[in-house]
């Protein structure tokens, strides 16, 4: 009989640590994705700035893909602000979402040590 919560132990513990697992690596992934944004945001910034001591009539060319097309100093600044804004609403949502997993993080941890505990209350009670 004292096997079978034991195997219900392991298992709940398992899922437990899976799950700790996969968040802890959904954290990276986030920051990772974090940085990228901030270093396009940074580089669309840097750009802007280049662009803002140019003349007017200055030619300007917008790389697509593998090609560069003519464009005008206005509308490759708009498209750079767009880029800008875009990345800072993406950056809030994966730091609102890392906030989030370091919540289910901490509250997997917690669950675990609860575990551990009463596992270790029922061995010096029993």
């Amino acid at each position: 009989m004292a096997r079978v919560p034991d195997e219900e132990l392991k298992k709940a513990f398992a899922e437990l640590q899976e799950k700790m697992v996969d968040t802890t690596q959904k954290l990276k992934l986030a920051d990772i994705q974090i940085e990228s944004l901030k270093r396009t945001k940074q580089h669309a910034e840097l750009t802007i700035k280049e662009i803002a001591t140019l003349p007017n009539a200055t030619k300007t060319y917008e790389s697509v893909g593998r090609m560069f097309l003519l464009d005008d100093i206005d509308n490759i600044k708009a498209g750079l602000k767009t880029r800008m804004t875009t990345a800072n609403e993406k950056i809030t949502t994966f730091e609102n979402n890392k906030t989030y997993l370091e919540r289910d993080l901490k509250e997997s941890k917690n669950n675990l040590r609860e575990m551990v505990q009463q596992r270790q209350n029922k061995e010096v009670s029993g």
